[in-house]
């Protein structure tokens, strides 16, 4: 039965992988700027009275000294922009909310948030952030520190992602895995100068503002569904430096509460991200590929423990398969419960990931199957054919 175990070892080697060569990028500085500019926290929001609250507590507690907060009401129902107007400016200079108006053609929704919140804004640095994020009081000091040790024009930070429900804990990995695949050294492959390489989380994305000017702003990304991706290639081909931070004690999202968003979230944009990622030339190879890996991985080895424990438990023999396929679920389950706990998430439901891993699947198809065809936030959007972009 060795020869079973071998074909098991690439699982072995995905474990060692995650834990001996993926790296996290550097944690933010521990103290402020030598120089604190003044910062313009830029919120696109639609629809998000269930976050926009929070995150204003948050922002406005920050103890950096010179900041305004502006809130594009991006035409929200549920009295987002009332809640925003209602909320005390605490230690920030103003906040401003802006009523959005309606999407010019050829825009999408976010882009010409994030636009209508450049132009009032007035701080020397422009940080747009996410309605879902969270602010720890530093988070603003340490992030201006980073882009003065690290000489950068851009600073982008990756977060702890929030995860109550079941949920969120089961799938959010399953998803988060892809990136940490394509992107397993964020900080060496930026510093590549490589722009397709390029990576940002559009959840926290602070540029210079004469960098932002340069490349265009949002306007040079208004028909993008991946805009922060897009965002973060167009700075590093103009040359401006990028520097990616890890701030997971100061700064934290919830993206999705529930199955349902989820689903809807992921399939808006993980199909097109990962064509944007690699040359035309392997972008027909992506969607197949990512499949039978997908399901070769996580899915052949549990179906096939199953149907080898039939003999088995009926009093035969399961043969090799039993062998192959009882230990590349075990190496399996223990990958899974180091990165489910990495994640932030309870290792147990690593335990569960066949599960999270057909719900991956069935959004990746989902994204696939939509192609040009994208639902966000009651509107929808025929994106450009990015199969078509250098």
């Amino acid at each position: 039965m060795l020869l079973p175990i071998l074909l098991s070892l690439p699982w072995l080697a995905l474990l060692v992988f995650l834990v001996l060569v993926v790296r996290p990028p550097r944690e933010l500085p521990a103290g402020p700027p030598a120089r604190a500019p003044g910062v313009s926290v830029i919120v696109p929001a639609r629809n998000e009275a269930v976050n926009v609250e929070t995150l204003l507590a948050s922002v406005t507690a920050s103890r950096y000294p010179d900041f305004e907060v502006v809130v594009v009401d991006d035409r929200s129902e549920d009295g987002t922009g009332a809640l925003a107007r209602a909320h005390p400016r605490g230690n920030a200079r103003r906040i401003t909310v802006v009523d959005g108006v309606e999407l010019p053609e050829g825009w999408l929704g976010k882009p010409w948030a994030c636009r209508q919140g450049a132009r009032v804004a007035t701080g020397e640095l422009l940080l747009f952030t996410d309605a879902d994020t969270v602010h720890g009081p530093d988070l603003l000091a340490r992030s201006v520190a980073a882009m003065e040790e690290d000489e950068a024009d851009v600073v982008t930070v990756v977060g702890r992602q929030l995860m109550a429900s079941f949920w969120e804990r089961l799938v959010q990995p399953q998803v988060f895995l892809t990136m940490v695949f394509r992107f397993y050294d964020a900080e060496k492959t930026i510093r590549s100068g490589r722009w397709r390489d390029a990576i940002a989380n559009g959840q926290f994305l602070m540029f210079k503002r004469a960098t932002y000017q340069a490349i265009g702003g949002h306007d040079s990304v208004k028909d993008e569904v991946v805009e922060d991706l897009m965002l973060a290639q167009g700075v590093m081909k103009a040359g401006h430096r990028m520097s990616i931070r890890l701030g997971e004690t100061a700064f934290a999202t919830r993206m999705y509460r529930s199955l349902g968003e989820l689903v809807a979230g992921w399939s808006k944009n993980i199909f097109i991200a990962g064509l944007l990622t690699v040359p035309p030339a392997l972008r027909g190879f992506i969607a197949p590929t990512s499949v039978l890996v997908g399901g070769g991985l996580w899915l052949a080895p549990p179906l096939s423990l199953l149907l080898a424990l039939v003999p088995a438990l009926s009093g035969g023999d399961g043969g090799a398969l039993l062998w192959w396929s009882g230990s590349a679920v075990l190496w399996s389950l223990i990958f899974w419960v180091t990165f489910t706990a990495r994640m932030g998430a309870p290792f147990y439901y690593g335990l569960l990931y066949p599960l999270g891993a057909s719900v991956g699947m069935h959004i990746f198809l989902r994204s696939w199957r939509r192609g040009r065809n994208v639902e966000w936030k009651g509107r929808a959007y025929v994106v450009k054919d990015v199969a078509r972009l250098p």
